[in-house]
């Protein structure tokens, strides 16, 4: 059945960049001899250290109890030794993270992992378990465990699953590729979802620019209780809120979740992630990340361990074709700028970026001109000329009356400002004063 198509407000259509690294087919690449495993890889509380310095560590093992409902575990990705447990500055969000650095061995000694053949003859409740101890966060860079996401409030009827392949970022490939060269592992990891959720029907959403996976996939699903719905190229396709509102016409409501509207959307890699947890007991230890950018002389996509710094893996794309200008971690429309590759790939890092001088343009930002460009591209209906002036006078509060919160970070405003504001810079300040300042009102 044909499933009708809406569009959402906003966006917009910069070039996508996808042909550097689009035909490289993923390579697997081994973890250098040491490792840094970050404590904190996802939304919530950090994970708690639970091995010492000197600890013979393997494949597998937890390094890292979850602190709390939500929150994750980590495991080690390679065999070794324990080195140093300490706070390092190099962390992949920009502030210091509480690292385990590990030796490693080369031997991949691994712990025994649980395997289930008839894995969708298991309990809800057991799957769930499965992916909450194997440490599952969402991969394509929100990293909110997924164990929670799954487990929405009794009163909130789940009646639609979608799996997000859309991957609209400009330049990544890590999904394409994943759909291309491992599409059962998404499908089977889409069952389980149904399953946990008590759906009877899922959709895989895929952008149009990926034809190839639409009809590869497409053809899988024939005799599955799945559809494949090609989604209009339009930044951010991929949005959560966005995709839901694309392809069941609901909105979610300012300050809502998609449980609201009875929806549940989760990336392509974390179910082929929850498809090899629940069949074959692994953890969450590597991932697809795409290495790209003009700056990179072979951009490529590798299956990666956790832990891997970055500057291995460009490495092993023959290094830089001259000095980069910029390294951002994730995209160049929501990613993190970086000032050292000693940066390790974490559970949401869906790619790594370098960018030549020629390509990185650097502007004075001046005054908001009015010009109601921001407005017009905002997915989120929100009025982002207005929330930055807001925040630039240090009114917090009033940012927050004005819904800064519901401000997703997509980076729209930003790319069609003429007067070249860091309003996404902007936000993300908003938006941590805001929290703070309802924090207070709660501990009064």
């Amino acid at each position: 059945m044909a499933i009708e198509i809406f569009e959402f407000k906003g966006g917009v259509h910069p070039e996508d960049k996808k042909e550097l690294s689009k035909n490289s087919r993923i390579e697997q690449l081994d973890a250098p001899e040491i490792v840094r495993i970050p404590l904190s890889q996802h939304i919530g509380a950090p994970a708690k250290a639970v091995v010492k310095e000197g600890d013979y560590i393997l494949v597998g093992q937890v390094v890292g109890e979850a602190g709390g409902f939500v929150s994750a575990p980590v495991h080690s990705s390679v065999s070794g030794t324990v080195r140093k447990i300490s706070t390092f500055i190099s962390a992949p969000f920009g502030v210091p993270s509480l690292m385990v650095e590990i030796e490693n061995d080369g031997q991949y000694r691994s712990v025994d992992f649980v395997e289930h053949e008839n894995y969708l003859d298991l309990e809800p409740k057991e799957l769930l378990k499965i992916i909450q101890n194997a440490g599952i966060v969402g991969m394509g860079g929100a990293t909110f465990p997924t164990h929670v996401k799954l487990s929405p409030p009794p009163d909130f009827k789940i009646d639609t699953f979608i799996v997000n392949g859309v991957e609209c970022e400009l330049y990544l490939t890590a999904d394409y590729r994943l759909m291309l060269e491992e599409p059962e592992k998404i499908i089977e990891g889409a069952k389980i979802v149904m399953k946990i959720l008590g759906v009877d029907s899922g959709i895989i959403a895929i952008e149009g620019n990926k034809p190839d996976c639409i009809e590869r996939i497409g053809r899988m699903v024939e005799n599955e209780p799945i559809e494949v719905v090609e989604l209009p190229v339009k930044y951010p396709q991929g949005g959560e809120k966005q995709l839901i509102k694309a392809i069941t016409n609901r909105e979610v409501p300012s300050g809502g979740l998609p449980m609201h509207v009875g929806a549940v959307v989760q990336n392509a890699g974390t179910v082929a992630a929850i498809y090899e947890a629940v069949r074959f007991g692994k953890p969450l230890i590597e991932r697809i990340t795409t290495v790209s950018g003009e700056a990179i002389k072979k951009p490529k996509n590798f299956k990666v361990k956790i832990g891997t710094l970055a500057s291995h893996l460009i490495s092993n794309c023959e290094g830089f074709k001259k000095p980069p200008k910029k390294i951002i971690f994730g995209g160049p429309m929501t990613g993190f700028a970086q000032y050292t590759l000693d940066i390790p790939v974490t559970k949401g890092t869906s790619g790594i970026l370098a960018f030549t001088d020629d390509i990185v343009k650097e502007y004075e930002y001046t005054a908001c001109i009015s010009c109601g460009s921001c407005v017009r591209a905002c997915p989120a209906n929100l009025v982002p000329s207005f929330m930055s002036i807001l925040i630039e006078k240090g009114l917090f509060e009033e940012a927050d009356n004005n819904d800064v919160l519901d401000c997703i970070e997509c980076g729209c405003c930003s790319y069609v400002c003429p007067a070249h504001r860091p309003l996404v810079h902007m936000f993300k300040l908003g938006k941590a004063k805001a929290m703070e300042i309802r924090r207070a009102k709660q501990n009064k």
